[in-house]
């Protein structure tokens, strides 16, 4: 008697066949490896009676590796990985598949191959291809010997169809995934070795055991990080709308919208709403309905499984796709990796819609059997599986939980499909008030169609309106002006990541759900409620170093390239060794390039991480976090949220602190000193103004004693005293921070005015001295030191003018640690009024208001 092998990917799906095939006549022992079960039983085969085994393997049997010599990290130079030699190895050493095949194949006549119908399964055809035909009987002739099963479900008709019209397994498929591994596991280990060794060698909280790059996984990251940037960098606008509500007839409120919707100029929108506030009726001009429908959804696919999963069953893609093999194992749904959308000409529609006569959409599939169905929309046939469909019928007992709620949208979505489209009334009610159009939409459901069985689609009763006529008048109940602001968008959902993955061709309907699973477990991304996808500080970093060295490497239009040469070797159309040559010779040159321009990559990994010598350390608060900050001091200096993940440029050469623990009005940022020294000038900070010049007025890199704010105690608007003596557009600004050797800086020059060692306080009013135009300085001194008479301590005067305090000043130059031109360096000085006159030149004021006087041109002589 003749022996058949038969071969399934898994041992429950083996188990499912054979039960099938031998009609619940077989006998079922376990294999010496332990992970798989044999199930023999006699039947026909060709004419003749046969002894048929089937068993399974447990994915694939081989996986690609390099040579040993080349798997050390430290001896191995990554460039060489593009050249090395590869071999195959068993997947999993532990389970001895190659040998188990062996061990059954001995002595077969026939090998039926019953792997997955897509090309990963025609890759593991030929893994056991290679481990059981050696071992085999020899063909008579030509004789055929190996055959291939193609199915879509694990049910009677399809297991028995397949196995009358077996075929032969695809080797173009198997190449064309042969050739994916390799590329892979070149690029991929080349890439990720010397990422690894780099900068694991450099920081010690990365948080990540490997620092990977992948073809596919690393564009996949690269859609999160680019929606993260645009979320950073979105600035709101503001805009305005019109909101009117009026009082129906029939009690009913009814809100109008604005047919101009929004204004983002509001001098215009309150035109407009003067123009409308002041009535007190709108006016019907038109009513028009319209008959329109929703139509059915097209048959269901993998992408489109997954993508409902994630956004409205709460599932991963992976883990969803592992419930969808589950089932479709057992019997109850077909093959679940499809990208076909559009059923086969011959698919019996009406009996898999009889199967689910008894489940808790019975009414619905009862009344479409009666009535007849309709015939699904037209979609797309990509000529591998049909599209996911029921196959059998099944409770919530029967499967529970997560399989359950997965089962019952599958067969929600199939009903629909064969169901009519919704068809509605949709009413347009337009009014005039004073000239301005506004209009109230309704809908009307005139027959529910396919949502009757997927009610969270449905129309409701509240979007109805009440009946109106052409003239009708209706009080108006409220009108105002709303302000609002523009929105950034939020962080991709998994739901929008698939979208966005199908559409640039990176990866295939089996692989995206892993390359998203790959970038949660390395730390690049974490998944927020809503399942959306935030990057981490990590892959912010691999993915804006990427971006600056070879923009390539993260875009997806090299991987999406890539798919299409693999495509072409899967159709006969592209030679294997050809394809797998010029890309390995791109992703070469590629890497060379990358490891030259290591270092712009490792300019953003310095502000995110911390070396290994932990140096920067915590100094001020950031305003959107509210977390410290690390003041980073190596050049150029600056501070990092880790939190954020932003980076804040601070004015350089000097050295910073925090400043009295002071936040800014306007973004909640704590304050820092730079100061060039203790003979130098010093001003305070706010980081995030810093960059961001939060007035029109400003520029980048200014400080406080810039800065116009009208009222915030560090502002030049608060702090300046009066004009510059030696540049034309600079301002004498108190340093609040000198006490108690208080002193004026120039806030553009290197001009320095020493004042009052003794005081206590000093404060800028609001008054100006009438001769020069300086702000008034009220000034407590100290009582043992007072120069004031009967040992007063309060004064006020000018500090030019004033015969008190002018001849307590004294001018320097502000000594720079590198200074970019203007005056001398060094401590030259000279007394105001007892010591010799010096050379000045500029005018005060007194933070900007009316114009200098001539006397101010004679103030220099007491300075410089």
């Amino acid at each position: 008697m003749k022996v058949a092998l038969m071969v399934a990917e898994k041992p429950q799906l083996a188990q499912s066949l054979a039960k099938i095939l031998s009609r619940g006549n077989m006998h079922s022992r376990k294999g010496f490896n332990g992970a798989c079960s044999v199930h023999e039983y006699t039947s026909s085969f060709h004419g003749e009676t046969v002894k048929f085994k089937m068993t399974s393997v447990c994915g694939h049997v081989m996986g690609l590796d390099f040579h040993p010599r080349y798997n050390n990290w430290d001896r191995v130079d990554p460039s060489e990985l593009f050249g090395a030699p590869t071999e195959k190895r068993e997947a999993n050493a532990n389970l001895h598949m190659p040998k188990f095949l062996s061990q059954e194949g001995r002595g077969a006549d026939y090998l039926i191959l019953w792997l997955d119908c897509d090309k990963e399964g025609e890759n593991i055809c030929f893994e056991v291809i290679d481990a059981v035909r050696p071992l085999m009987n020899k063909p008579r002739g030509r004789e055929q010997t190996i055959f291939r099963a193609h199915f879509s479900a694990i049910t009677d008709t399809d297991i028995w169809g397949a196995m009358k019209n077996l075929g032969e397994p695809n080797k173009n498929e198997a190449l064309s995934v042969d050739a994916r591994q390799e590329l892979d596991l070149r690029i991929g280990c080349a890439f990720t070795r010397y990422q690894t060794k780099y900068f694991q060698g450099k920081y010690g909280d990365l948080d990540s055991n490997l620092i990977s790059y992948g073809p596919c996984q690393t564009p996949t990251l690269g859609f999160c990080v680019e929606r993260h940037d645009r979320i950073q960098s979105f600035k709101p606008e503001p805009f305005w709308v019109i909101q009117v509500q009026v009082d129906h007839s029939s009690g009913k409120s009814l809100m109008l919208d604005w047919d101009r919707v929004r204004s983002f100029d509001k001098e215009v929108a309150q035109m407009f709403m003067n123009l409308v506030k002041g009535q007190k009726e709108a006016r019907i001009t038109s009513v028009q309905k319209k008959e329109k429908s929703k139509q059915r959804p097209l048959a269901l696919n993998t992408v489109e499984l997954m993508r409902v999963a994630s956004a409205s069953l709460g599932m991963s893609p992976h883990h969803a796709m592992q419930i969808a093999e589950r089932l479709y194992t057992q019997g109850y749904i077909s093959y679940p990796r499809t990208e076909t959308t559009h059923y086969p000409e011959n698919f019996d529609l009406k009996g898999t819609l009889r199967q689910q006569n008894s489940g808790p959409w019975r009414d619905e599939v009862r009344e479409m059997l009666s009535s007849g169905i309709t015939q699904p929309r037209k979609g797309k046939d990509a000529g591998d599986h049909p599209p996911i469909t029921p196959m059998r019928g099944a409770s919530e007992a029967d499967l529970g939980g997560e399989a359950w709620r997965l089962y019952e949208y599958i067969v929600r979505h199939f009903i629909a499909t064969v169901s009519h489209d919704c068809k509605y009334l949709q009413t347009t009610v337009r009014f005039v008030i004073n000239e301005e159009t506004f209009t109230c939409t309704g809908k009307t459901l005139i027959s529910p169609g396919y949502t009757a069985v997927m009610p969270w689609q449905a129309i409701s009763a509240q979007e109805s309106l009440p009946e109106c006529v052409t003239g009708d008048v209706y009080a108006l109940n409220e009108v105002k002006l709303a302000e609002r602001q523009t929105s950034p968008p939020d962080y991709l959902s998994e739901s929008e990541l698939i979208t966005l993955m199908e559409k640039h061709g990176i990866g295939t309907d089996a692989s995206i759900p892993v390359h998203i699973e790959n970038i949660c477990q390395r730390n690049y991304v974490k998944v927020e409620s809503g399942r959306r996808l935030v990057p981490t500080r990590l892959g912010i970093v691999l993915v804006h170093g990427y971006q600056k060295i070879d923009p390539d490497l993260s875009l997806p239009y090299m991987r999406s390239s890539v798919e299409e040469q693999l495509n072409l070797i899967a159709t006969g159309r592209a030679d294997f060794a050809a394809v797998l040559a010029h890309t390995v010779d791109i992703f070469t040159r590629k890497f060379g390039y990358f490891v030259d321009q290591i270092r712009g990559m490792d300019e953003l990994f310095e502000v995110s991480f911390s070396p290994l010598a932990k140096t920067g350390k915590p100094m001020s608060r950031c305003g959107k976090c509210h977390r410290f900050m690390k003041y980073i001091s190596a050049k150029p200096s600056r501070l990092h949220c880790a939190q954020c993940e932003e980076t804040y440029s601070l004015p350089q050469n000097g050295s910073i602190k925090l400043y009295k623990e002071i936040k800014c009005p306007l973004d909640e940022f704590e304050l820092v000193l730079w100061s060039s020294g203790t003979k130098g000038k010093s001003y305070p900070v706010c980081p995030y103004c810093y960059s961001n010049p939060p007035f029109q007025d400003m520029h980048k890199r200014q400080g406080c004693n810039e800065c116009t704010h009208p009222n915030c105690s560090q502002s030049l608007t608060m702090l300046g005293v009066a004009q510059c003596i030696e540049c034309d557009d600079g301002v004498l600004v108190l340093d609040p921070s000198s006490a108690p050797k208080w002193r004026l800086a120039c806030n553009k020059c290197n001009v320095l005015i020493n004042m009052f060692e003794d005081a206590h306080k000093v404060l800028v009013s609001d008054e100006q001295c009438e001769a020069c135009q300086a702000s008034i300085l009220n000034v407590d001194f100290n009582k043992s030191k007072t120069p004031l008479e009967n040992n007063e301590t309060h004064h006020s005067g000018c500090l030019f003018c004033d015969p008190i305090l002018a001849p307590l000043t004294e001018a320097h130059h502000a000594r720079m640690r590198n200074r970019r031109g203007g005056g001398r360096g060094g401590g030259g000085s000279s007394r105001g009024r007892g010591g010799g006159r010096g050379r000045g030149r500029g005018r005060g004021r007194g933070r900007g208001r009316g114009g200098p006087k001539d006397k101010m041109s004679q103030l220099a002589a007491y300075f410089v």
